[in-house]
This record gives C-alpha cells, sequence and structure tokens, in this order.
C-alpha cells in the first residue's frame, strides 16, 4: 500500500473518482534512477461505462509538461517524494472490457511505450526480490496441490481455479476473467487495517488466505494468475504508477494483448489501453527479470524529478 490511504477498490484513473483518505502516509525516498516526465492523456469517460471507443496516443503527444512541473515542484529541495497509500474501496459494478480489432502495428517493448533503467537499490526493488522469494515458496504448494488435491488448502484451491479458468480461455477472454475473478474474490483493505503497518506486499496465498489486500496484492496475484495461466513472462508486468490528481502511487498490472498493452486496476473490472490511464506517471515496472524505472528522454536528467522508492 501506499502512503496516506485513499480509494483503492475498483476504478481506474480514466474516470477521477474521490479519493478516500484515512490520513496514512509514507515518504518515497530517491534512488538515483530517473522517472518518467510523460502523463498519460485524460479521456473522457464516466463511471460505469466502458472505454469501447479509444484514442491512440504517443507518450510524446500525451505529455503534460504544467503537470510534470507540478510534480517536480512538490519535491524540489527534498530529494523525498509523500505519497497515499490505497485503501480499495468497494468493487464497482461490471464494466464491459475494451474491443475491437488490433493494430496491425509491432508490440510495443514497454508499458507506455518509454524506455526503462534497471534499479539496483531502494525499497521498490527490496519489497519485489521479498515477493519473488514468496513466490517460489507458493509454487511448491501449487507443486503439491496438482500431485494431492485432497492435501490442497483452501486458498491456495481458490486461486488454482482461477488459473484453471484461465486456461480454458485465450487473448483478451483469458485475461477479462482472471481480472474479474481476483478483483472479486479480495476484499479491499488497507495495510495498516490488515497488518498494522503502512506498507506490505503480500503474495497471492498469504493474500487469498486472509480473503484482505490492498492495489499491490491485488496486483501480484494477478500477476502470478496471469503467468500460471500461460501468458508469457514479457507479457505481463507489474506497475507502479503516480496518480497526480491525488499525489498518489498505486499498482496496476499491465499485460500485452495483440502487440498493445492493456491495464488491470482492482479499481474497474474494465481493461483499459495504456495510453488510457488519466493523469498518471508511469514510475517503475517490474516483472521475473527485476525491477526498472521508467525514463524520459524528453527531458534533460537533471530537471526531472527524484525518482521514488515505496518506504518501510
Amino acid at each position: 500500500m501506499f502512503g496516506r490511504v485513499a480509494a483503492c477498490g475498483i476504478a481506474v484513473f480514466i474516470v477521477m473518482m474521490p479519493a478516500v483518505s484515512n490520513g496514512d502516509t509514507i515518504v518515497l525516498v530517491g534512488s538515483g534512477v530517473p522517472t518518467v516526465a510523460a502523463v498519460i492523456a485524460t479521456p473522457e469517460s464516466s463511471a460505469g461505462q466502458a472505454q469501447d471507443q479509444t484514442q491512440d496516443a504517443t507518450p510524446q503527444q500525451a505529455a503534460a509538461p504544467m503537470q510534470l512541473a507540478m510534480l517536480e515542484a512538490s519535491n524540489a529541495g527534498t530529494g523525498q517524494t509523500d505519497i497515499a497509500a490505497l485503501d480499495p474501496a468497494a468493487p464497482a459494478a461490471l464494466a464491459p472490457a475494451v474491443t475491437g480489432p488490433a493494430a496491425q502495428l509491432p508490440p510495443v517493448a514497454e508499458p507506455f511505450g518509454l524506455s526503462v533503467a534497471p534499479v539496483d537499490s531502494g525499497d521498490v526493488l527490496t519489497k519485489w526480490s521479498g515477493v519473488e522469494a514468496a513466490l517460489r515458496a507458493e509454487d511448491d504448494v501449487f507443486s503439491r496441490c496438482r500431485a494431492q488435491p485432497e492435501l490442497c488448502p483452501v486458498a491456495a484451491q481458490n486461486f488454482l481455479a482461477i488459473v484453471a479458468q484461465g486456461r480454458t480461455l485465450t487473448g483478451r477472454a483469458r485475461i477479462g476473467v482472471i481480472n474479474r475473478a481476483v478483483n472479486m474474490a479480495i476484499i479491499p483493505t488497507s495495510d495498516l487495517a490488515q497488518w498494522g503497518v503502512v506498507d506490505r506486499w503480500s503474495p497471492p496465498l498469504e493474500t487469498f488466505t486472509t480473503g484482505r489486500g490492498d492495489c499491490e496484492d491485488y496486483a501480484i496475484a494477478k500477476y502470478v494468475a496471469l503467468r500460471e495461466a500461460g501468458v508469457a513472462g514479457d507479457d505481463v508486468k507489474l506497475v507502479i504508477v503516480r496518480n497526480l490528481a491525488a499525489n498518489e502511487d498505486h499498482a496496476v498490472v499491465a499485460t500485452r494483448i495483440d502487440g498493445e498493452w492493456v491495464i488491470l486496476d482492482n479499481r474497474w473490472l474494465m481493461m483499459v489501453k495504456d495510453s488510457e490511464m488519466a493523469e498518471a506517471i508511469p514510475l517503475f515496472v517490474l516483472d521475473q527479470t527485476g525491477v526498472f524505472a521508467f525514463t524520459a528522454k524528453a527531458l534533460p536528467i537533471a530537471s526531472r524529478a527524484a525518482p521514488a522508492s515505496i518506504g518501510n
């Protein structure tokens, strides 16, 4: 979870929903890697509406220098940034997935079409390394469950049922059913309320055992479920973005389908293109190869805001 608790239920940044805060705050400490200088364009949308009509935009076209300058000004002279720990709200009504023929374009290497640089230190790397170690242990549980289903813990049975459902489908249908199932399986709860700490990243079986979690717990569960269901490692990422409207960080999953990246957010049941995230700055992308910070070639490194790591 990320700092001051705000709504982390089911809603994407496409629709600007009012944040719900309980005052929990943490600080992101700079890691020495430049952050992205692109703000994704805001589409016109309302809660509960599908994004059937989309507008493709390059990161350069979607940049919002004024909002970026506001972010940099908030960090100037401090080297650290206050951000919010998102405590998800109750699930919203089901919204249909984005549909339509895929553009015949080469696959985009990274979400948001931006370049990345590896991160070799900082709290994001530390937390992700801890999650990866927990995932290896949970792989052993999954293997035992497949060998001896009668001895499988209930939490593992429930998670593997979602994976099995995903394996029966392909393409957007597989992604959509996993996104919805994970969203509906977890009760949105802040780390402070559940664990007594402001920020804790849980692997799927821990989350499915308690039945509770916040945005990064949803994202981690979806990331693992998609991989277990057969999505290639290069085609699924966990992404941390900054929501400029609420000045808080949020974890989502990006998965590549038909050559483009779509975002899975625990606050909505719909899938949207990465270019449709409203007023969001991509900060970090995490996958099986490590942690990377999004970079921006458009601005000199010296003028960019200091990058952030998730504290505690």
